[in-house]
């Protein structure tokens, strides 16, 4: 979600500021603002319109300097409005009425002690343009502020209660900036060349691209200092005090920003197409199952394990929710999946023989880094995840990783994301059922004949789009849907729904289709379309059934169906013929036209594909 850029430098830094903003306006925000160092005073320019917009605001006001920061911001506390975008600045009783104080500050988290801190303020007699939790920290900042602003900002932090990343300069303190994250992330850029003695703050790499290739990811806790030629990290130490410590320098070849959208109209579109692409890139170096495919070590710890505990959120939680499929019925291992946000906040029963996997695109996903930490301090320590970000934090926090090779994804209803993560997590189920003698050479020898041929099956699938085109016509006009699906493709159809919802404001909803005449059916009627989910697997015969109780409710089906079901088209039952089917692997290929239909039906009602209302690319606070 929100993103910060950051800059110390001697020439005009406010086109660098802008242009990470744009190149992290995927992420999804309601607000953008910039605020910078000129001529002895903080000038800010603040929109609740898109980077463009404050590009155009920053030009018309001749907003300049060499040092600053930027925001874009996903309103949580405080409506999205001016005076609550970020940047804020300090206001205290020391400062003329209605002029600025002598802090700037941007944040991303959530501060949960804002409140008290808020009190506590007031009565000093500092005052409060907005309803956000980060004016709070700007004026205890400025509280705290006796002339060194990296001392001021240490003793801050430590009176914060949450999540945050912040960036902060000072009037008094031309050519500083400093950051500091507990729980957010936030990397540091070191200039080099021609841009040698510049230094860069970022909430995310890519804002970076093309500036500087030379990144520090900052750690927890971590307080870092600015300035012209020189920067330093420090962290609390167990005594107390802040002390000065070493982080790596990496060479990051971030995305040069968002790829060309070429033939598409947004990048949803063009991410799904791109799944053959990003499904063959994360198998590139698969020559064979083997467990140090996601680590070394990783055998002796898969030898050791009893069970697994997926985590995740939202997207990644449903393809957690089809690999317990898989690990349950190829590598006969115990797996339970939960819901990130939900598992750290229940009393549950540690397994230290479990090995823990969490699943997220971006690998800053907070609740799942937060739920990953709760597992660890139960005692279990085998964790592994399934991540498409390598410096990411999720993949330095677990011991073992599997990264997939989606590329950047820009729009935030996720596409290649997921089916990525499903090859990753079949290669898991594969490693784990070969350590515990369940894979046979000719069992692994088709299972990879299978992989290697899922782009061209994907492609395949991807030629259905103008069927499914005319689908979205009729679902366009429709508020609600159910989704229908059995078994392995249960989950699938959950993610179906969630597509649809999350793009066309549709009300969708997914069940086993065995669930119907328990709830269900009541909604059916003719105003209702069932989409289901219908491969050629064991419980096709009870899923046909299925499909009879919603027809004689006068429901109107819509099945995406394997060729020999022999599903076929008639009154009221429309299908799509998926070109083969895929055992085990077919969930992969069925979520692909339940993309596109959610795509396209969201085109047909005209809504903003590529960054819909309320939502957000990475969910960085709980």
């Amino acid at each position: 979600m929100c993103g910060i850029v950051g800059a110390v430098s001697t020439r005009n830094i406010v086109p660098v500021l802008i242009e990470g903003l744009r190149r992290l306006e995927y992420r999804g925000y309601d607000s953008c603002g910039v605020a910078v160092h000129q001529a002895g005073a903080l000038r800010r320019a603040r929109s609740t319109s898109r980077v463009a917009e404050l590009e155009a605001n920053v030009k018309t006001e001749e907003v300049q300097g060499g040092t600053g920061i930027a925001h874009t911001r996903w309103a949580t506390h405080g409506a999205p409005a001016v005076h609550n975008a970020h940047p804020h600045f300090s206001h205290g009783a020391r400062a003329a009425a209605g002029a600025p104080g002598r802090i700037a500050l941007v944040h991303n988290g959530i501060i949960e002690n804002h409140d008290e801190l808020r009190a506590e303020l007031k009565a000093k007699g500092y005052v409060f343009d907005s309803q956000t939790d980060t004016e709070v920290i700007a004026h205890l900042v400025d509280h705290l502020y006796e002339g060194d602003l990296l001392d001021a900002v240490q003793r801050a932090v430590v009176q914060l209660r949450g999540a945050y990343a912040i960036a902060v300069f000072c009037r008094d303190e031309p050519h500083r900036v400093i950051g500091a994250r507990e729980g957010s992330p936030l990397v540091l850029g070191i200039g080099t060349g021609e841009r040698a003695g510049e230094s860069f703050l970022a909430s995310d790499a890519m804002a970076l691209a093309g500036v500087t290739d030379q990144i520090v990811y900052l750690e927890e806790g971590d307080v870092v200092d600015l300035q012209l030629g020189k920067h330093w990290i420090t962290r609390r130490g167990e005594s107390g005090r802040f002390e000065a410590v070493q982080r790596e320098a990496r060479t990051v070849h971030a995305h040069t920003g968002a790829a060309e959208l070429g033939p598409y109209r947004h990048y949803m579109q063009k991410e799904i197409f791109e799944q053959p692409r990003a499904i063959a890139d994360t198998l590139d170096a698969v020559e064979g199952i083997t467990p140090e495919l996601f680590g070394d070590g990783a055998y002796k710890a898969f030898k050791e394990i009893d069970s697994v505990l997926i985590l995740a959120c939202g997207t990644s939680y449903y393809s957690g929710s089809t690999a317990k499929y898989w690990l349950e019925s190829i590598a006969k291992i115990p797996t339970s999946v939960e819901i990130a946000s939900e598992y750290r906040y229940r009393d549950s029963v540690p397994n230290p023989k479990t090995l823990v996997v969490t699943i997220t695109q971006s690998g800053e996903t907070a609740d799942t880094l937060a739920a990953l930490k709760h597992a660890r301090s139960l005692g279990m320590k085998h964790t592994l995840t399934v991540c498409n970000v390598a410096t990411s934090a999720m993949v330095r926090e677990c011991e073992f990783a599997y990264i997939t090779r989606a590329g950047a994804e820009i729009g935030v209803a996720s596409t290649k994301a997921f089916t990525t993560q499903l090859v990753g997590l079949f290669l898991l189920t594969l490693a784990l059922a070969q350590v515990r003698g369940r894979l046979s050479d000719a069992q692994e020898a088709e299972h990879l004949k299978a992989l290697r041929h899922l782009p061209v099956a994907v492609q395949a699938v991807l030629a259905l789009e103008p069927q499914v085109v005319a689908w979205s016509e009729a679902f366009a006009r429709k508020e609600n849907a159910l989704f229908l699906g059995r078994g392995l493709h249960y989950p699938i159809a959950l993610e179906g729904a969630l597509k649809l919802k999350e793009i066309s404001y549709i009300h969708a909803e997914a069940y086993p289709a065995g669930e119907l005449k328990h709830g269900p059916l009541a909604l059916v009627t003719s105003a209702m379309p069932v989409v289901t989910v219908a491969p050629n697997d064991a419980l096709l015969e009870k899923l046909k059934s299925n499909m009879q109780e919603v027809r004689a409710r006068g429901g109107e089906l819509f099945v995406f169906a394997d060729g020999d079901t022999r599903i076929e088209n008639s009154e009221g039952v429309h299908v799509i013929r998926m070109p083969e089917h895929y055992g085990a692997l077919s969930p992969i290929l069925h979520v692909v036209p339940l993309q596109l239909l959610a795509y396209h039906t969201a085109c047909a009602r005209g809504t903003d594909v590529d960054k819909p209302r309320n939502l957000a690319k990475s969910v960085t606070v709980e």
